[in-house]
């Protein structure tokens, strides 16, 4: 088929290309360059197919960055994820290798931020892991990531109080209380350890009020 017109399109990485028989075509204008199409040249089903090709491509890698912008995401769930928007297998690994060159995507870092996150909301270890394994995140790169993970005494000891303070202590609560710490990824030691730490508390302020009883 004949190429009758290229014309310029708002973005300056693409041109329109109109054939004779009415066919259009978005493609990126290196991709036209690199073909060397001009008007008035025949363009053949295997040009035309490059063209398509190439289209397909870009409009891959754009909505890589888009999506990776949006949330930071492993290479893994990447892939995926553009899959699930109707890429091509062959496009979304090639965008996402296309990133990786461009130092715009790294799992090692990803992971990182993850578990870091993972901090903020008070989650243990265990959850943190799960986070990553959800994410697509690499297993090898696990144990370099938790490295950021602090000890998180500070995090029982704030839910302890949260869920306790003021209420009756029986044996229901406290299960219900080290059940959902539990979930969030804390250890069972170090949930013992936290709750020994609450007992320790409120003996200490039981005999602080005697105290002020006492001198009254």
């Amino acid at each position: 088929m004949k190429l009758e017109k290229l014309e310029p399109l708002d973005s300056p990485n693409y041109l329109r290309l109109i054939f004779e028989d009415g066919k259009r075509l978005k493609a990126p204008a290196f991709k036209v360059v690199e073909l060397g199409l001009t008007p008035g040249v025949e363009v053949t089903p295997e040009v035309f197919l490059a063209l398509e090709n190439a289209q397909s491509l870009a409009s891959c890698k754009e909505r890589a960055v888009r999506i990776l912008t949006a949330s930071g995401l492993s290479k893994k769930e990447l892939q995926k994820r553009l899959v699930q928007k109707g890429e091509s297998e062959e496009d979304a690994e090639a965008a996402v290798a296309w990133l990786e060159e461009l130092h715009l995507i790294d799992d090692l870092e990803t992971a990182k931020q993850l578990v870091r996150s993972a901090c903020l909301r008070g989650y243990g270890a265990a959850r943190a892991k799960s986070i990553l394994y959800e994410k697509g995140i690499p297993k090898e790169l696990w144990d370099e990531a938790l490295e950021d993970l602090p000890e998180m005494d500070g995090a029982i000891d704030v839910f302890l109080r949260r869920k306790l303070d003021g209420r009756t202590l029986d044996a229901k609560q406290i299960k219900k209380t080290v059940d959902a710490l539990l979930r969030r990824g804390h250890s069972y030691h170090d949930i013992q350890a936290g709750l020994r730490r609450y007992e320790a508390s409120l003996s200490l302020e039981q005999t602080q009020e005697d105290t002020w009883e006492d001198m009254e």
